[in-house]
């Protein structure tokens, strides 16, 4: 049976063997990236329960990397690796949007007690669970149904389902459901947004009584009953 995912952004190869080899040790699934481009991408694209990330990577450092992935409002939790331990660069993690720091060297154990803290930390206030009327979204299983019945969406639905149902009843910005979906540098040419809400409530509302996604005029759309 396959655990948790992690995903190790790091460019020291012996310490990343060693970290995978821990993690598998104690049932982790483990995924590599060695510098921050292929880890931001890589955790653009797939779903991880933790992040360990390195701040001095190439072509993009750890807090540029942290920075963009919460810009983009993806919360996977992180926690941030550096040989550099001055309070001024603990403080910067930590703005940036990492769970947790650890400064180089480090033990095994200590990691693995802090994977453990920050994962109880994010399950009391994270909930995998979703739900609006009979529209559920189970993100373990990154599976939408409504009325029991499952929803087939492609993943730019599913980011805006997901953006839309964490702000219930709450008007959210055309810029900022763009940012979750496409990414903060996305410029519209085409009028995407609209097109993919449209197809959202169509696969949202197939046999239902309610309509749930509402156009804000001047603003953008709200997500309620």
């Amino acid at each position: 049976m396959t655990g948790m995912p992690i995903l190790i952004i790091e460019d020291e190869k012996k310490l990343v063997d060693i970290l995978k080899r821990a993690l598998k040790t104690e049932r982790y699934s483990v995924d590599v990236a060695y510098d921050g481009e292929e880890g931001l991408a890589k955790a653009m694209k797939n779903v991880y329960s933790m992040i360990i990330l390195d701040i001095l990577l190439p072509k993009k450092d750890g807090f540029t990397v942290c920075k963009e992935l919460r810009a983009r409002e993806i919360h996977t939790p992180i926690i941030m690796l550096t040989a550099r331990g001055s309070t001024e660069d603990r403080v910067a993690g930590l703005d940036v949007g990492a769970d947790d720091y650890l400064i180089k060297p480090f033990g095994i154990t200590e990691l693995l007690a802090r994977i453990r803290a920050v994962l109880r930390r994010r399950r009391t206030t994270d909930s995998n669970v979703l739900k609006i009327a009979d529209v559920v979204m189970d993100k373990k299983r990154h599976e939408v149904t409504r009325a029991g019945k499952v929803i087939s969406l492609t993943p730019k639905e599913y980011k805006l389902l997901d953006v839309l149902l964490g702000s219930q009843g709450e008007a959210l910005t055309r810029r900022k459901l763009l940012n979750h979906a496409w990414g903060p540098t996305f410029e519209e040419t085409n009028n995407e947004l609209n097109v993919h809400i449209n197809y959202l409530r169509a696969k949202l509302g197939k046999g239902a009584k309610k309509h749930l996604i509402h156009t804000i005029r001047g603003v953008g759309f709200a997500l309620k009953e």
